[in-house]
């Protein structure tokens, strides 16, 4: 069955063609709740409160543009929404921090690691950060999915930045101690 066909018979609220297609995106859509998550748990939610979204909505999905785009929004605003009416972002100050380059030696640092890191920040600097660096989100358009200030995305962002280099440092360190 093509993708045209199996959309079209969720527009109808076919069960079985619903099944296929979260057969075909939930671990695309997962990988998004679980980035934008506080752990496993809560991505596992996040992806079936998105894909309850999807259904209900399907009938809007006019066909323009990439299909796969529209679930990803869906996913990433279904999890955004939760931590907006959280107000994790009211706590703020808005002074901008003075942003750092974040170099990542990948000789030394694994991937693995990395995204263990990330997925340790501060919720408010942890989305921001996915949004701007991994999803490549404007500060505008973050400001606009996440009911905020354009300057609180840039200061969470370097935050964000700030708080990871200080985290590969502790732990570059703790490497070459541990050589010794």
């Amino acid at each position: 069955m093509s993708l045209n066909q199996l959309i079209e018979n969720c527009k109808s609220n076919d069960s079985k063609a619903q099944g296929e297609l979260y057969k075909l995106f939930s671990s695309k859509l997962f990988s998004i709740c679980l980035k934008y998550s506080n752990n496993y748990a809560e991505a596992e939610d996040n992806l079936q409160d998105a894909f309850l979204i999807i259904f209900n909505k399907i009938t809007q999905y006019k066909s323009k543009g990439s299909f796969e785009g529209w679930l990803k929004r869906i996913t990433i605003n279904t999890v955004l929404q939760k931590y907006r009416s959280q107000k994790v972002f009211d706590i703020v100050n808005e002074n901008v921090v003075e942003d750092v380059e974040l170099e990542v030696d990948e000789d030394h640092i694994s991937i693995d690691y990395l995204l263990q890191i990330i997925q340790e920040l501060p919720d408010r600097y942890r989305l921001v950060f996915n949004l701007y660096v991994l999803d490549g989100y404007s500060h505008k358009d973050i400001a606009d999915m996440l009911e905020i200030n354009i300057g609180t995305s840039k200061s969470n962002l370097a935050r964000a930045r700030q708080t990871l280099k200080q985290t590969i440092e502790n732990y570059k360190t703790t490497q070459s101690l541990q050589s010794l």
